[in-house]
């Protein structure tokens, strides 16, 4: 059954939808994971991490970005501050950001 995601919120504002279902640009593309690829929309902000998978990359932050690998994904979240709310597909690791580790 497919599940929507509430939408990730950062540390400093970045926000982004990070979805993987059936309907996703998302590897595998089921509706249960683990994934190893997900589909992320409409982020707040443009970011050089996921560039290269946006749809449109003449609007960043109006566009879907497919097949986004999970690890790319945790690297992005981290970059800002780590995520303090919304929910990832299951497969995506959810980094500490590197303030907290020390």
């Amino acid at each position: 059954m497919y599940k929507k995601n509430k939408p990730v919120k950062c540390l400093d504002g970045f926000t982004v939808s990070v979805q993987a279902s059936s309907y996703n640009y998302c590897d595998p593309r089921t509706d249960t994971g683990p994934y190893t690829s997900v589909e992320l929309g409409y982020p707040s902000a443009a970011d050089d991490l996921i560039m290269k998978y946006a749809e449109d990359d003449s609007q960043p932050t109006e566009t879907v970005y497919g097949w986004v690998p999970c690890s790319t994904v945790s690297l992005l979240i981290a970059k800002h501050g780590g995520m303090v709310e919304g929910e990832l597909p299951e497969g995506v690791p959810l980094l500490k950001p590197m303030a907290e580790l020390s």
